[in-house]
């Protein structure tokens, strides 16, 4: 039986290493169920690396990532977690609705999915077109379309907003909502602070540590500030390097 009581993820006492650099320090944290939670911090911070680890493709040094009651990578999560890189990952000499299609089979989901993540992503009029073509904004839409086919329970998201036009970018947190208001986990990061706001929960993360967990207005109201940006600097104050909490609460 699924224990929906237990976080999303769970991650306990992280170590990772590139060479003789430590990326992640020890690193503790959890991502509740059914909640938007933001992934914020400046680029080369580590968050990447910690993404790769929730969805069990980074070779860690030490620690545990639990994510929906299961082991970081365990088969059983293929269909339960969605993942969206960096780059878009999808194939340039198919179609839209080839690539869905491609990626439905491999998930096992239904054919009618297919027209479902289309509608979802706001690519339906683009379906027919080579994914080569389409702009660099639509090309991300489709890596999102891909990884909502089969209604994960967590989705995981790398930066899915960069390059984004403002208003595609609105309509984007709209859908992230809507998936958390029937119970998908979404784990998102950036380095936009601006894009903290429209977060249920916030980790902020500097140099492989965990800053702050909290909620935007309590972050705001720990550190005495007005926007998550002077939060952020805030804490960076409070902090020097090496020397992060893991919360401000």
């Amino acid at each position: 039986m699924v224990n929906t009581s237990a976080p999303a993820v769970d991650v306990t006492d992280l170590h990772v290493r590139r060479g003789k650099h430590p990326v992640l320090r020890g690193l503790t944290v959890t991502v509740p169920r059914g909640v938007v939670v933001g992934l914020l911090g400046p680029s080369g911070c580590g968050k990447t690396t910690l993404l790769r680890a929730i969805v069990g493709v980074q070779v860690v040094q030490s620690g545990t990532v639990t994510v929906l009651g299961l082991p970081a990578g365990a088969a059983p999560l293929r269909h339960r977690v969605g993942y969206v890189t960096q780059d878009a990952s999808v194939y340039d000499d198919l179609t839209v609705r080839q690539n869905l299609h491609y990626f439905r089979a491999v998930l096992g989901a239904p054919r009618r999915d297919v027209d479902r993540v289309l509608a979802l992503t706001d690519l339906t009029a683009q379906a027919s077109q080579l994914v080569g073509s389409l702009s660099g904004g639509q090309r991300s839409r489709v890596s999102l379309a891909g990884a909502l086919l089969g209604s994960p329970d967590l989705l995981v998201l790398d930066e899915p907003t960069v390059g984004l036009d403002p208003v595609l970018r609105v309509e984007l947190w709209t859908l992230f909502h809507q998936l958390a208001a029937v119970g998908t986990s979404l784990l998102v990061s950036s380095h936009v602070m601006d894009e903290a706001n429209r977060c249920d929960r916030l980790l902020l993360m500097r140099d492989g540590e965990i800053l702050a967990d909290d909620t935007p207005a309590g972050l705001l109201a720990a550190t005495g500030t007005s926007d998550t940006e002077g939060a952020f600097l805030a804490l960076i104050a409070q902090h020097p390097l090496g020397e992060a909490t893991g919360s401000v609460s």
